[in-house]
């Protein structure tokens, strides 16, 4: 998955728009522009597409844990240069405020059954005996499951 693939889902699931996709760059004191936004959102092969950089789809994802929790006090932390899928996996699962059972839940409306085992698998230190790399679709059935639950439920409300 790229970068502005996992973009695009989340703007999806949260049905958020410009000014709110914008507002969560700003809130890990990054400012991006509505071109700028717009460009990352295009398909691939669109003339206006922009690729979205590991360290600003890590920006958003910060911003995104600081929208959802709030700001800790203090420098802001520094975002990833580099992602790996088991990083967004994580600062997504931070951002939503998730339990193992509650990800483990959201992964099943995806029809993806794993272990808890497995599941904490991807959330231990690289260099951890028993840490495992999250692929693509384990992160693509992670990223299902919350459209299924987050974006039926703001439809649902809107209906």
């Amino acid at each position: 998955m790229t970068n502005n693939d996992i973009l695009r889902r989340i703007r999806y699931i949260f049905d958020f728009n410009d000014s709110k996709m914008i507002s969560i760059f700003a809130s890990a004191d990054y400012q991006v522009t509505r071109g700028q936004v717009s460009d990352w959102l295009k398909k691939d092969d669109d003339l206006a597409y922009e690729k979205c950089s590991a360290t600003e789809l890590a920006i958003f994802l910060n911003g995104f844990i600081n929208d959802k929790r709030g700001k800790k006090e203090g420098p802001q932390p520094k975002p990833e240069k580099r992602l790996t899928n088991n990083i967004i996996f994580m600062k997504l699962k931070i951002a939503l405020n998730l339990k193992s059972e509650d990800v483990l839940e959201i992964l099943d409306l995806a029809d993806l059954r794993i272990s808890k085992h497995e599941l904490s698998a991807f959330f231990r230190k690289p260099d951890h005996k028993h840490y495992r790399e999250c692929k693509d679709q384990i992160l693509r059935n992670f990223l299902k499951g919350l459209q299924l639950k987050f974006r039926d439920n703001i439809q649902s409300e809107k209906d």
